[in-house]
């Protein structure tokens, strides 16, 4: 069974950076996709960034340039950079994991961004940006 537990939420000022990491356990399909979601209070949530096990990445428009998204070589920690940010980034954020079992697909990649059809969730971290 996969467990996502994220971390590193908080408060910050507008401008500035924080690093959020998902623990990972149980994760053993050798391809997957992870990404990262964020929930605002009162709207839907939305996808940030994705990363599959070969290392490729897509972004939302919202982050892109912004927010960096990583896996360590392990594969046990998924982290995600947020710098530069605006009070339009507060939210829940959330970690989700979904495995396949062939080589990553693209447009897979892309599609998970926005249809956030991953079979595993953390249950999120908060975080409050302030201008």
């Amino acid at each position: 069974q996969v467990q996502l537990v994220e971390s590193g939420g908080g408060s910050v000022q507008a401008d500035g950076s924080l690093r959020l990491s998902c623990t990972i356990s149980g994760l053993t399909a050798r391809y997957y996709y992870m990404a990262w979601f964020r929930q605002a209070t009162g709207k839907e949530r939305e996808g940030g960034a994705v990363i599959d096990s070969s290392g490729a990445t897509n972004y939302a428009d919202a982050v892109k340039g912004r927010f960096t998204i990583s896996q360590d070589s392990a594969g046990k920690t998924l982290s995600i950079q947020m710098n530069s940010l605006k009070s339009e980034d507060t939210g829940i954020y959330y970690c989700a994991a979904d495995t396949s079992l062939t080589w990553p697909d693209p447009v897979r990649r892309y599609s998970l961004l926005y249809n956030a059809d991953f079979e595993y969730w953390g249950l999120g971290t908060q975080v409050t940006v302030s201008s």
